[in-house]
């Protein structure tokens, strides 16, 4: 088996000595079967009750091959499985490390803020209705067109985003499946070794003890002791296997979780998509359309208004000009007040050429008397004056 992880590939889980090419054959040899005390183990986390009767004969035909007394094997044991699943590892890590979920969240906020900063603002004044309402709806429109071209480039940014959510989650529930094929296959080694180490324990170990107690020559007691060690060695080994175990029991609901996080995003671009984006377009056109009826509804009301203004104002002229009118048509040729003036001026001018008519008279009076008695002093002069 391959130890880069391939998601495409079905895997099953396999036991061998030889997990690096490069690594030599171990010999194989044939344990024998002797009844001895068994070391009492802790409840195991998988035993043979979850295999396939196939895999229990795998365990069985595979805790037969191994040699404790290979120092290559029991450095190997299993060495395969955990580079696997320590690639396996890796490539999750790498699946999570490389998902940017920040973008996917900016470009939710993105839309979010679109459809905050489409706010209509009401024009003022009250002439010029026509073209101010006719601005407005074209604000309304040209915020609509940018708005939307907005969000359409978000939406397919989000839409490819998805897709790559949806590839993810798929992938996962490889990994996920892959993963219990890992967890498997380690249990497989663990329940081999451990059927291997009690068998060594039970019979070649104990024999070895038996005979050191018999003999009490120090090359049987140093062959016991070697073959503790090695077993202390391959328990050892074993338990390295059960924490790459674990490993691979932590990894399930971190895969599970990963994948929801993924499967959560995906709902909401999808509802993002097929939800928010349609309901706003249609809110949209509602919103012109109620501005279409706003802008009718107000041109009528400014037309009723105006035309009411023009009734009270041609009303008011009317009957400005009508009495004005009557007035007129009421007058004389001539005021009695221009008679009376007139008549006024007559006398005051008469009365003035009078008097000064008066006035002449006595001037000439007066100068015609002076005039006499000048020439009656000059010729009572001349009649007392002696002749020369």
């Amino acid at each position: 088996m391959s130890n880069t992880y391939d998601p495409n590939n079905s895997v099953q889980p396999t036991l061998t000595f030889d997990p690096f090419p490069e690594a030599p054959a171990p010999e194989l040899v044939q344990a024998q079967q002797t009844q001895a005390p068994v070391k009492e183990e802790p409840k195991p986390v998988f035993d043979e009750s979850m295999l396939t009767e196939q895999e229990r004969k795998m365990v069985n035909d595979f805790a037969a091959q191994i040699d404790l007394t290979n120092s290559s094997m029991i450095l190997q044991y299993g060495a395969g499985a955990q580079k696997k699943m320590a690639d396996f590892s890796e490539s999750a890590l790498e699946n999570v490390r490389t998902k940017d979920l920040g973008e996917i969240g900016q470009m939710l906020s993105g839309v979010v803020t679109e459809l905050k900063n489409f706010d209509e603002e009401e024009e003022k004044g009250f002439f010029g209705f026509f073209k101010k309402n006719t601005n407005k709806l074209n604000s309304m429109k040209a915020k609509y067109a940018k708005a939307e071209a907005n969000i359409n480039q978000i939406v397919n940014g989000l839409e490819n985003h998805m897709v790559t959510l949806l590839k993810d989650v798929a992938m996962l529930d490889k990994m996920y499946e892959l993963n219990k094929t890992y967890f498997k296959e380690i249990s497989m080694y663990i329940l081999a070794g451990q059927k291997k180490l009690a068998e060594v324990r039970q019979t070649q170990l104990a024999q070895l003890i038996e005979k050191a107690k018999q003999t009490n020559l120090p090359e049987d007691a140093q062959a016991a002791n070697d073959l503790a060690a090695l077993c202390d060695r391959f328990e050892k080994k074993l338990h390295d296997l059960e924490l790459t175990r674990m490993i691979s029991i932590q990894m399930a609901p971190q895969l599970r979780l990963v994948q929801n996080n993924d499967t959560l995003m995906s709902e909401k671009i999808q509802s993002t998509i097929v939800n928010t984006i349609p309901l706003w377009k249609s809110q949209m056109v509602l919103a012109l359309g109620v501005t279409h009826s706003q802008q009718a509804a107000q041109a009528q009301r400014e037309v009723t208004d105006m035309t009411n203004e023009l009734l009270r104002k041609n009303a008011q002229t009317l009957k400005m000009a009508t009495i004005e009118t009557a007035k007129e048509s009421e007058r004389g040729i001539v005021d009695i007040e221009t008679l009376k003036a007139t008549n006024e001026s007559l006398i005051s001018t008469l009365d003035e050429v009078m008097k000064i008519q008066e006035e002449g008279r006595q001037k000439r009076w007066y100068s015609c008397r002076a005039s006499r008695m000048a020439s009656w002093h000059i010729w009572m002069t001349r009649s007392f004056l002696p002749l020369p």
